[in-house]
């Protein structure tokens, strides 16, 4: 048996960052289980008040508006993701697929912070998308992007399309091009070799981004806390007022827990439910 001297250096990072995360982890659920006293930044004894206070309405908003969020935005970018994947994996001129590889990582050259305000410029009143419709003449008054459900889906799609682009390259790069050109040696034409071959392979990519995608923007808290500018709010900008606003930290640890449960919750389900989908993908 051959030893192996340095894995437990390589290993070390590993656990502790896996130690920190349950450390982490458990003081959220100990504070959401504790009361919260007005006034102090201590919480109070044990108690379940957090979890039924969780059944009033802004907060079931804020889980309904959320769930779209996530939803606009991963529709949105698998329908610009995907054919930059495509067009990426099968250029033929390495120029082309570096500048398409270029551009789609470049958000993930900026913060996130730096990001946002760019969109924020771009889509305000008087920002580069009202200032170009009114200069080709196609409206007479701003359009409403900030603050508005529309503008955090179209800054959260370039938040989320790196990765989303990514992992639908990787999917179409290991795809077997002979399937496509028995497809087309049989008479297929493109269209149809791609909707009858190429599209049921990459199903299991497509399963994968859609997955991340969701997950990503559920925990955004930049984008929506200042696009939407509060009248957007979902459980991360929720999160962020109840506990550096009201300093009810207890409330907000337990909305964090019920948060991310909820996130388990829906992948689980969505894995579910395209299960037989990626079956016939990899058939």
């Amino acid at each position: 048996m051959s030893k192996r001297p340095f894995l437990g250096w390589f290993a070390s990072p590993s656990i502790l960052i896996a130690f920190g995360i349950a450390a982490s982890f458990l003081a959220i659920v100990q504070y959401s289980l504790r009361a919260h006293v007005p006034g102090s930044l201590d919480p109070g004894g044990l108690t379940l008040d957090n979890f039924t206070t969780l059944w009033k309405a802004i907060y079931g908003q804020a889980f309904l508006t959320a769930v779209l969020l996530c939803f606009w935005t991963a529709i949105f970018t698998l329908l610009i993701g995907y054919p930059l994947a495509y067009a990426m994996v099968r250029a033929k001129s390495p120029s082309l697929r570096s500048a398409i590889l270029l551009i789609s990582l470049t958000p993930l050259f900026l913060g996130e912070i730096v990001r946002t305000y760019s969109w924020m410029i771009v889509l305000g009143n008087r920002g580069f998308v009202n200032s170009a419709l009114k200069q080709l003449g196609l409206i007479d008054r701003s359009l409403e992007f900030m603050f508005t459900m529309t503008g955090v889906v179209i800054a959260l799609v370039h938040f989320t399309l790196p990765i989303v682009v990514v992992m639908l390259a990787a999917a179409l790069s290991h795809i077997d091009r002979n399937l496509e050109r028995a497809a087309t040696s049989l008479g297929a034409g493109r269209i149809r070799t791609f909707v009858t071959v190429t599209l049921p392979l990459s199903i299991p990519g497509i399963v994968a981004a859609i997955s991340t995608a969701f997950a990503w923007t559920f925990s955004a808290f930049a984008t929506p806390q200042m696009i939407g500018g509060g009248k957007v709010q979902t459980i991360s900008t929720l999160v962020y007022q109840v506990g550096f606003a009201s300093f009810n930290f207890p409330l907000a640890a337990s909305l964090s827990l019920v948060g991310l449960l909820f996130t388990l919750a829906v992948l689980a389900f969505l894995n579910t439910g395209v299960r037989h989908l990626e079956k016939f993908g990899a058939h």
